[in-house]
């Protein structure tokens, strides 16, 4: 008997999953918030050089006829970002006189904003403009390396000290970093509690997905993952309202860190996993939480029929075969891992850094970056229905490998529409995201099933390793755009593509029994070569039959 068996007769996917659940992917909607906040809060709004201060024009705004005088033009007829003249050129106040030759300088009296749509963002305040432009996705890509961070801190901890533990802290420290990082006054304390709030979107993602996975029965793990990946959807249309009510960045980092405090509250009434606590010698501790999960979904009678030692037999048959001393080392020992590896790890990193090379350079389209957001967020809900029922009836590889591949065309194709084109670049965005939205979610699936039960949880912490790196790697690769502007789309189209070729190279497992040992697995690999050459020989034997019939000496 499994454990899942004993969760179907104290009611299956009952009142206690269904409220459990809500309690834990609630949150997972406001930390995919942070996961796209530099949209908002990193904002490059229009800028020019402030005018020099030794000069009595000085003090007037530096608008119209003034601005003229003190900023050259680009070839669009805008004011230059990051140059000025060296001394105003008074003859320019006249509208139809051009001077050409003027020297130029950097601004060193600073810059002016226009703060029509941002009164205020990071931009702004530190001047991460011009030569400090890079420092922009410096912060998001410290963010991305504390969400590495965070997957192994958390995950370790998750093992030894259980799944709720690590999660109740990660709100707290989701809490205090959010705020901190809206109080302090310094970049590098900002970098510094980005960092510390990207370890926490490991923390509470790992834990809960365990949580959640772990509670539930069987027929209830496929609809809670697709559940999980609609809440990141919606994350993202609530930090398009909350952005758009919420400008000031201060505020709107405050905004969406705070009711994480709400969820560390409650979260101390959540109970711990069962199978965590069984597996370390908590029986009893185990039992206690059966009984309240029993009386929630209704079969009261039937909790308080359980006793340690009926709660212990069906946890061990799960845990009899399990080795106690795998290695990362496993994953690449065999042929067959060895391949599914080291496809994976091109994958995730792939999907990983095309999707958010897309999502986090949201102002390229040049239209409100709060449409584009929500645009962004709305196309994932098609798309992840359409994977669903393709990955039921067409199977995992097929549509895995489609998506990723429709994606990176969609983002090379991008850069032939002309800029002034602007709502067929985004829609044609919006498409690509929503295929690397629904990839991400198929391959989540994916992995499980390729990996044998022993190195399943480490596979999938590999993984998720290589998609972590993609993300941080994601905002240095668009910094490639100050050298030229073809090699970001180029970089995330083609990786997108390569992924796609790689997911070719794996085994279909749609209707296919799970493996639980590395051996079984060689084996199963070996068998299905040993069937395909016999098919093979059997049809060369058949064509070789026909060509010496006597049909063909009649012809």
């Amino acid at each position: 008997m499994a454990f899942t068996d004993l969760l179907d007769a104290l009611g299956g996917v009952g009142r206690f999953q269904l409220i459990y659940t809500a309690l834990l992917l609630l949150p997972c909607s406001l930390l995919a918030c942070h996961n796209f906040l530099q949209n908002f809060t990193a904002a490059m709004p229009p800028h020019h050089c402030r005018g020099p201060t030794n000069h009595t024009n000085a003090t007037t705004n530096d608008s119209g006829a003034w601005l003229r005088a003190i900023v050259p033009l680009d070839q669009l007829g805008a004011p230059e970002a990051c140059r000025r003249f060296t001394e105003p050129q008074w003859a320019l106040l006249n509208p139809n006189t051009s001077v050409h030759g003027v020297a130029t300088e950097s601004c060193k009296d600073g810059w002016v904003y226009d703060r029509s749509i941002f009164p205020s963002t990071i931009v702004m305040e530190w001047d991460l403009v011009c030569e400090a432009r890079t420092l922009r996705d410096l912060a998001q890509s410290l963010y991305m390396a504390g969400v590495l961070a965070g997957a192994a801190v958390f995950g370790s901890l998750a093992d030894r000290l259980g799944r709720k533990a690590p999660l109740v802290w990660s709100y707290l420290q989701l809490v205090v970093s959010g705020a901190a990082t809206a109080y302090f006054g310094s970049f590098t304390a900002y970098c510094a509690f980005r960092f510390l709030m990207g370890m926490t979107f490991s923390g509470i993602i790992l834990n809960s997905l365990s949580l959640v996975v772990e509670w539930m029965p069987t027929q209830g793990r496929t609809v809670a993952g697709v559940l999980l990946g609609y809440s990141f959807t919606v994350g993202q249309l609530i930090l398009a309202g909350v952005a758009y009510l919420i400008r000031p960045w201060r505020w709107l980092q405050f905004a969406v860190s705070a009711p994480f405090l709400v969820f560390f509250l409650y979260s101390w009434w959540l109970p711990e996993s069962s199978r965590w606590l069984l597996l370390h010698g908590k029986s009893q501790l185990a039992m206690q939480n059966l009984q309240k999960v029993a009386a929630v979904n209704g079969r009261k009678e039937e909790g308080e029929r359980l006793t340690k030692e009926v709660v212990s037999s069906y946890i061990q048959s799960e845990f009899a075969s399990v080795r106690t001393s795998n290695s990362i080392l496993d994953l690449f020992r065999t042929p067959a891992i060895r391949r599914v590896t080291c496809c994976l790890m091109v994958v995730w990193f792939s999907n990983s850094l095309a999707y958010y090379g897309l999502a986090m350079d949201l102002q390229k389209f040049g239209l409100s970056i709060y449409m584009v957001q929500a645009l962004f967020g709305i196309i994932d809900i098609p798309a992840m229905l359409v994977a669903t029922a393709t990955m039921i009836y067409v199977g995992r590889r097929a549509t895995v490998a489609s998506f990723l591949i429709l994606a990176g065309l969609m983002v090379i194709a991008n850069m032939f529409v002309p800029e002034d084109m602007q709502t067929l670049r985004t829609a044609q965005a919006a498409l690509g995201k929503g295929c690397l939205a629904s990839s991400f979610i198929c391959v989540y699936l994916f992995t499980g099933e390729l990996y044998p039960t022993e190195i399943r949880q480490m596979g999938m912490g590999f993984a998720s390793v290589n998609a972590r790196l993609g993300g941080l790697a994601a905002p240095l690769v668009t910094t490639l755009g100050e050298f030229s502007t073809v090699l970001p789309p180029v970089s995330f189209g083609a990786t997108s593509i390569l992924a796609g070729l790689a997911v070719c190279f794996l085994t279909e497992t749609c209707n296919v029994p799970l493996v639980d040992t590395i051996a079984a697995m060689e084996r199963r690999v070996k068998e299905g070569r040993s069937k395909k050459d016999a098919e093979e020989k059997s049809e060369e034997i058949s064509l070789q039959q026909l060509g010496a019939s006597p049909l063909k000496e009649t012809i």
